[in-house]
């Protein structure tokens, strides 16, 4: 009888872990969340900041998954979405769409100052900068965006500014990128004329 009693209560002991680990798991698994739950939980980490606040959020609880979209004006603002995201939900897979697009200082806003060390850092990357501030502001811009460009590898692109006409200096990988670098600099609002010179595989 004290064998059948202490088996019971073994079972008992067992069947109750038992329960209490099905209840973890369900929670872990994020069964309760909804898609709304999920991508609120998201905006809510992004509301302190304005940058990140106005990008778009979808979201799948069933998978775990979200994705992110919209633009941030800078890579560590990007980066930082994404590690936002992640620590909402444990093994988040969270699919990065979202465009670095910096935000560019007007004309009338950049100051001779800021020309200065525009020149000091052209002079330090091996660029050359004519004297006008309008050269200057120019540079800034394009630096910027090649930097920014997934497709032109700034680091190796020297940039030279002279008149408002912009020459390009180095080695691509290939036609696409000098093209696409190009393409940039060509649609960068103040620039006169382009001087493509960037050589392909070198």
């Amino acid at each position: 009888m004290r064998f059948a009693i202490t088996t019971l209560l073994a079972l008992g002991l067992v069947s109750g872990v038992a329960c209490s680990n099905r209840t973890t798991t369900t929670s872990a698994n994020g069964n309760t969340i909804s898609d709304s739950d999920l991508k609120n939980m998201i905006k809510s980490k992004f509301a302190s900041d304005p940058a990140l606040a106005k990008l778009d959020v979808s979201a799948n609880a069933k998978k775990n998954q979200v994705s992110l979209s919209g633009t941030v004006p800078s890579e560590r603002l990007r980066t930082e979405a994404v590690d936002m995201a992640k620590s909402v939900q444990p093994n988040l897979m969270v699919g990065d769409k979202i465009d670095v697009k910096p935000q560019e200082i007007s004309r009338s806003d950049y100051t001779p100052a800021m020309a200065n060390e525009s020149r000091e850092k052209a002079r330090s990357a091996g660029d050359k900068i004519g004297k006008s501030v309008d050269d200057a502001w120019l540079y800034t811009k394009i630096e910027t965006k090649l930097a920014t460009n997934s497709e032109t590898p700034a680091r190796r692109i020297n940039v030279d500014v002279s008149n408002n006409v912009v020459t390009l200096r180095g080695a691509v990988s290939s036609l696409e990128q000098k093209k696409e670098a190009e393409r940039v600099v060509r649609e960068t609002d103040g620039v006169k004329g382009v001087r493509n010179l960037l050589k392909v595989g070198a």
